[in-house]
This record gives structure tokens, C-alpha cells and sequence, in this order.
């Protein structure tokens, strides 16, 4: 989305609002690959990404006439999808909460050499990039749900402390000592515990077939290595429809964006062809 001055984004939602199809379509397309990524470094997996940005995309469509151009149009969705998210307790780790203390234990202590070999004939190398990308993304689920979310903004975002703030409902000054803190504890164990972005002894080729046995990775299930990958100067150009960063950004290199599955906008597009819009613009 080209940046727009709250006037021009005020009477794209109003068309939306009055029945214009094409622009909700518009609106939806700008922001489904952010909600989708924000909910997929929120809880972990891709499928309860999936099943989150389905709920936010239809909240988003719901009370699209509650939008007042007070702020940009994504930072208005940032703050559906952040609150939605943070109170979300439908996903696998709800259940399961993971520690710092717990994963570094398992790295220090798991016997990956003691494992046979379970790969099921898929190239080595290709599950070692998929348990990269899945293991640093659960990592993130060490972190408590704000602390998460101001991650998230801070890192893979790049979200200016003003607009963070507001979207989480904090002060600028304390958005930023909380990103400040979080982004050195997560520095801190990658650098060590992890080999793959730090100086530590975790190699994921050398944990695949322990991750197989823990249930950790799928050979037959490979959602990252699938997934379609988007630069990251296109999820920052669409952000950019907000304000220019505050220079808190840090990259974390495992923080890759990604393309929403297509079921996911099947799905949204079945909703648009039903007769509950209607029902919902009339109302």
C-alpha cells in the first residue's frame, strides 16, 4: 500500500463500508501477509497462524467502520491483531509454555547422538533449514505474550516506538527500555546457545533426527522450507504506511517474512462472496 494521508484512507474505507468490494479486496491484500506474520511469530506454528489471521482479518472486516483515521491504516491493525493475539488461547503453546531455562537445558542435555536416523529419505540439509526456522520462531514463545509482541514490533517490524507504544498501550520511553531488555536476553541466549546465529553448540543438522523423535519436525510436514518467502524491504515498505522507525531496530536474521497461505485467502474470499458481508454492511 502506497502511502495515503488519512483523508485518502478514510474514503477507501468508507467505499469498503458502503458495499465496494474491490477496496475491502484492496485493504485486505495490504495487510494479510502483516497480520499473518505477526500471528505466526505470536504463537509458533503455521497452523494456529493460519487459524489467527482468518479471526483477525474478519474482526478487521467487522469493525472496518470503527476506523476514524486517528492513526495509519496498519497501525490501526496492528492494534486489532496485537490485542486479538495477546488474549489468544487456542494455540499449542498455551498449553505447553516453554522457559529459556527449559529449551537451554534441552540443548546442553538432549542426547541427539543416541538417535537413529529418521529423516525418511528427505535431504538432511533440507530438514536442518526447517528445524532452523521452526526452532528460532518457538523460541520466541519463551517469552511472555508482551514481551512477544514487543519483539516482534521492535525487530521484524521495525515499529516506531510512538506507534508501538500506542499500540500496546504503553509509553514510548517504556516501550523502549522493554525492547531494550528483551532484545538482549534473546541476543544473549542465541549467542550462548545457538550455532547457527551465536557461538554456541546447538547445530541444527546435527539435532534433526532428535527433533523427529521429539516430535519437534515433521519430514513429511515441511511448513518453512514450503512456505513462499517475502523480502524484507516489502513487509518494511508496507509497514511504512506508519511513521519512519526511531532507529531501536536490530536485525535478527530469523525473523523472515512470509507470503499468508492460500487456503487462508480462500478462505477470506469465500467470506467476501457470502452474503454475511452484506448482512454486516447493513448493519
Amino acid at each position: 500500500m502506497n502511502r495515503k494521508t488519512n483523508d485518502e484512507l478514510l474514503a477507501l474505507v468508507e467505499k469498503a463500508t458502503a458495499g465496494d468490494k474491490n477496496t475491502l479486496e484492496t485493504l485486505i491484500v495490504n495487510v494479510q501477509d502483516i497480520v499473518f506474520n505477526l500471528s505466526l511469530r505470536m504463537l509458533g506454528t503455521f497452523a494456529d497462524a493460519e487459524d489467527a489471521t482468518q479471526d483477525i482479518l474478519l474482526k478487521m472486516i467487522t469493525h472496518l467502520s470503527s476506523f476514524r483515521g486517528d492513526s495509519s491504516f496498519t497501525t490501526w491493525v496492528f492494534r486489532i491483531a496485537a490485542n486479538h493475539l495477546k488474549n489468544y488461547k487456542k494455540h499449542m503453546f498455551a498449553h505447553y509454555p516453554l522457559s529459556f531455562e527449559y529449551y537451554g537445558n534441552d540443548i546442553q542435555n538432549g542426547k541427539a547422538q543416541d538417535v537413529p536416523d529418521l529423516t525418511q529419505n528427505v535431504e538432511k540439509d533440507i530438514l536442518a533449514e526447517e528445524l532452523k526456522m521452526s526452532c528460532t520462531n518457538v523460541m520466541l514463545q519463551c517469552l511472555d505474550m508482551e514481551s512477544r509482541c514487543i519483539f516482534i514490533l521492535g525487530t521484524m517490524f521495525k515499529v516506531d516506538s510512538r506507534i508501538a507504544g500506542d499500540i500496546l498501550e504503553m509509553t514510548p520511553e517504556a516501550y523502549r527500555q522493554k525492547l531494550s531488555r528483551i532484545r538482549k536476553k534473546m541476543a544473549g541466549f542465541l549467542s550462548e546457545y545457538c550455532g547457527e546465529y551465536g557461538s554456541g553448540r546447538c547445530k541444527c543438522k546435527d539435532r534433526v533426527n532428535y527433533a523427529i523423535q521429539s516430535h519437534r519436525l515433521n519430514p513429511l510436514q515441511l511448513d518453512y522450507v514450503k512456505a513462499e518467502e517475502i523480502a524484507v524491504q516489502t513487509m518494511i515498505d508496507v509497514k511504512n504506511a506508519m511513521e519512519d522507525i526511531d532507529g531501536l531496530s536490530q536485525d535478527f536474521s530469523f525473523c523472515k517474512p512470509y507470503r499468508s497461505p492460500e487456503h487462508v485467502k480462500r478462505l477470506i474470499q469465500e467470506f467476501l462472496d457470502s452474503t454475511q458481508l452484506s448482512i454486516i454492511q447493513k448493519s
